[in-house]
């Protein structure tokens, strides 16, 4: 069975480590995400983790239930960094553009910590308060329900899977990234009109588009068929 973890408030009041740090569940994510940065996912392991934070590695479990826990709170860290100093406007496509935009920029500014957490559902404070948020938005803007829940489900898997696409690129080795941007130039470009008539007409333009991201194009086409269904309920 588990070990139940220590209320927040009473781990507060236990003993500092050796270094004179008062431990807290914020402190420990922070550590762990600055390691997955550096070392990634397989360098996050409890004894690292220990170590870096001058802890006994069995002290974390007073804080989570294992590393798969701590793993939950790390994805939900992220979706906490993304919200803060959201507020919505009133203007239902804004506001869900504004909080696309900012869960995936929150994902692929830390890639291993997103690929890691991504596919993950963390049922914890900050992603109960987007999903909310989302279904507000929704709601208010006169969706019906189930019309809701459909765009709400399409808004989520569509931005976690880009941050999850664009992450797990920006973890290659810089070289494998800049060989795979490059072969648009380098293969791509250079195929003949004969053979592969529409890459070779497209080919200055993918060149240009397909070393960034298409989130912000698939969210726009998103909104565009939300907004399309909205007008033809009548609101």
């Amino acid at each position: 069975m588990p070990k139940a973890v220590v209320p927040e408030e009473k781990r507060r009041r236990r003993r500092p480590t050796k270094s004179g740090t008062v431990l807290s569940e914020t402190l420990i994510v922070e550590t762990a995400l600055r390691m997955l940065r550096e070392h990634g996912s397989a360098g996050l392991t409890a004894r690292r983790l220990g170590l870096a934070l001058d802890a006994d590695p069995s002290t974390l479990y007073r804080y989570f239930r294992g590393m798969d826990d701590l793993t939950l709170a790390i994805g939900d860290a992220l979706i906490g960094q993304a919200l803060d100093g959201w507020r919505p406007t009133g203007e239902w496509r804004a506001d869900l553009r504004a909080v696309g935009l900012r869960i995936h920029a929150a994902y692929v500014a830390h890639p291993q910590a997103a690929v890691l957490t991504t596919s993950r559902v963390t049922g914890r404070a900050n992603e109960l308060a987007a999903d909310e948020a989302v279904l507000d938005v929704l709601r208010t803007a006169g969706f019906p329900l189930p019309d809701t829940v459909r765009v709400y489900h399409a808004f989520i898997d569509q931005t976690l899977a880009f941050a999850a696409l664009d992450a797990a690129s920006l973890t290659l080795p810089s070289a494998a990234l800049h060989a795979d941007e490059a072969m648009w130039r380098s293969t791509y470009a250079r195929l003949p009109r004969t053979t592969h008539p529409r890459i070779a007409e497209a080919a200055p333009l993918l060149a240009a588009r397909m070393v960034d991201s298409a989130y912000p194009t698939a969210l726009e086409m998103l909104l565009d068929s939300a907004e399309a269904r909205l007008r033809a309920l009548g609101g």
